[in-house]
């Protein structure tokens, strides 16, 4: 009996698809005590009719350079589906890299920070397509963007394409800055990839196991076990205390005759390690690095790197010495790609050290190519500058004179328009512009009812010595990546109403507002399980109890919940069984 129902089942869909008339037909028939089925103009699903129902739209073509923290939270935060999304990038996978530290010595595991980038974009509901390519040449004339593939081809040389590009998003990342030390790039590891975080692992076992032989003096063993970290900052620090751990709860009982052989030294040129955390950190770190027996020389600039050893100047003697070692890792900070500083000669900004964009992440000289993350800084527009056409839009009368209160309608413009504003008023401890007026115009300015354009300069005049960079984290970047995404998917109606601020240079307003970072703190592990804070607001945390902050927040921003559970499980392996020495 089942089978004849299915049998009319099918042969009755078979009618309808084969002749679409018949659906306008309406079928009432009982069934079961009184179900109800209605069939009235109804096309079947993929039909001519349907087809030519609806025309085709075509979508713009978004082109994305780069897998790291700012492209990923761009695609994963587009929802506008008229946007047709080509990913190209060397790497399929999108890395977590604040843990690369911990990959470097076996707490956490490669496989366990990284994510397929395949994974990520399956699960948009609009068509994203992945390329495991190189982008080597950006054509902005005649928006195309030039790659090889990465892929040796059956001919053994490297397939190069083009593509096509509406809006063009680069986010490629940044590349160590060696500043032209001799023999760094030979000699040195880096700690910017995954892969340079597994090289420095296997170059740790390597020292030990040389140091081990038998026929390596006691002299040699002394140069093979030492450690050199050049770069005071989060990662150096960071890698510094994880290294130690590594080292002193888990190779001395491998290793037990090597004990006395093992040395760390951090190479610093500032005056402090940390220095851009509250001092009360840079001290505690400090402090705790010298009581683990690890060597920190501030005020050590490197000259050279050879093999073997490293040559460096001191500071303060201005003394050149040279220190052997077995491994030395360099982290100093980012240089530009070769890729974008061609691409910065193409568009006029040749003469600068990082690519410029503006408050909304639009790149200077080229129209829809939009750079976020390491690779570009936001080039903050200064007050100075539109000094004039800001008193323009205030004086609306035109009378050369402003009265104070005629900036009510533009106040909110101008500190969105220009953050360093908001900062000048926060560092005077002012609440508005009427009391920036007051305490920087003096007595007979106070009691003085309008200001002309030259006693408006000078209440201004400050302000921009408040500008600052923002850092090369990968919490900027994935701000960024998630304020263009939301940019893109208001864009058609923020044509129709712009949500900026006014333009003072123009009439009407800006069509987004500017991004803005958020500043939500930033950690410093120093190992022994022991972590600093400096959260919003000053606060500063140190401690073991710090350190479980550390764990949760980590845990919390990682990509996908199977990271999670593979960190979490790495984490939980290391307390038990230790760190893993095998070199893989």
């Amino acid at each position: 009996m089942r089978g004849a129902y299915s049998t009319f089942y099918q042969r009755a869909s078979n009618a309808f698809r084969d002749h679409p008339s018949l659906s306008k037909l309406v079928v009432i028939c009982t069934i079961s005590g009184g179900g109800l089925v209605a069939y009235s103009d109804v096309r079947p699903f993929g039909s001519v009719y349907a087809d030519a129902a609806q025309p085709t739209i075509k979508k713009k073509k978004v082109v994305v350079l780069g897998t790291g923290w700012a492209s990923t939270s761009f695609l994963k935060n587009l929802k506008d589906l008229s946007f047709d999304v080509q990913v190209v990038s060397p790497c399929n996978y999108f890395a977590f890299t604040p843990l690369l530290p911990s990959v470097t010595c076996g707490t956490v595991e490669a496989r366990s920070v990284v994510e397929p980038i395949r994974n990520i974009v399956k699960k948009k509901n609009f068509n994203v397509q992945f390329k495991e390519a190189e982008c080597f040449k950006i054509d902005t004339n005649n928006q195309k963007v030039h790659c090889k593939s990465i892929q040796n081809t059956n001919i053994g040389g490297k397939e190069e394409f083009t593509v096509d590009y509406d809006y063009l998003i680069i986010a490629m990342g940044a590349r160590a800055n060696t500043f032209n030390t001799p023999g760094v790039v030979e000699h040195a590891h880096f700690l910017k990839e995954v892969e340079d975080a597994q090289r420095i692992r296997r170059s740790i076992i390597d020292c030990f196991e040389r140091a081990s032989l038998p026929s390596v003096s006691d002299e040699e063993r002394k140069k093979i076990l030492h450690f050199v970290v050049v770069g005071g900052g989060p990662t150096g620090v960071e890698f510094a205390a994880e290294l130690h751990d590594f080292l002193h709860e888990d190779l001395i009982y491998l290793y037990p005759d090597l004990e006395q052989y093992i040395s760390i030294t951090l190479l610093e040129a500032g005056d402090h390690i940390l220095n851009m955390f509250d001092k009360r950190i840079t001290a505690f770190a400090e402090e705790k690095f010298q009581r683990d027996g690890i060597k920190v020389k501030t005020g050590s600039m490197v000259v050279k790197v050879s093999d073997k050893s490293i040559t460096l100047k001191e500071r303060a003697s201005g003394e050149t010495k040279v220190l052997p070692f077995g491994m030395v890792v360099w982290s100093t900070g980012i240089g530009t790609r070769p890729v974008i500083m061609d691409f910065m000669k193409q568009i006029g900004q040749g003469n600068r050290r990082v690519m410029a964009t503006d408050e909304w992440l639009r790149v200077d000289g080229v129209t829809n190519v939009y750079a976020l993350g390491d690779c570009a800084t936001i080039n903050q527009r200064r007050v100075i500058e539109d000094i004039a056409d800001i008193f323009g839009k205030a004086d609306k009368n035109k009378s050369g004179k402003l009265n104070v209160e005629d900036f009510n309608e533009v106040i909110n413009d101008i500190i969105e328009r220009y953050p360093q504003v908001e900062l000048h008023l926060k560092s005077k401890k002012l609440k508005n512009f009427v009391q920036l007026f007051q305490s920087d115009l003096g007595d007979a300015a106070k009691q003085a009812t309008h200001l002309d354009i030259e006693k408006f300069k000078a209440a201004l005049s400050e302000v921009d010595s408040k500008m600052k960079s923002l850092p090369p984290t990968a919490q900027v970047a994935a701000q960024q990546g998630e304020y263009l995404a939301q940019c893109f998917n208001r864009m058609k109606e923020c044509d129709e109403n712009p949500e900026g601020p006014i333009r003072f240079r123009d009439s009407g307003r800006h069509r987004f507002k500017p991004f803005r970072y958020k500043h939500l703190g930033q950690f410093a592990p120093l190992g022994g399980e022991q972590t600093a804070a400096q959260l919003p607001g000053d606060w500063v945390s140190i401690g073991h109890s710090t350190q479980w902050l550390w764990y949760s927040v980590y845990a919390s921003k990682l990509v996908s919940w199977r990271t999670r559970c593979l960190v979490i499980g790495d984490w939980g392996r290391r307390f038990i069984f230790g760190r893993d020495s095998s070199r893989i």
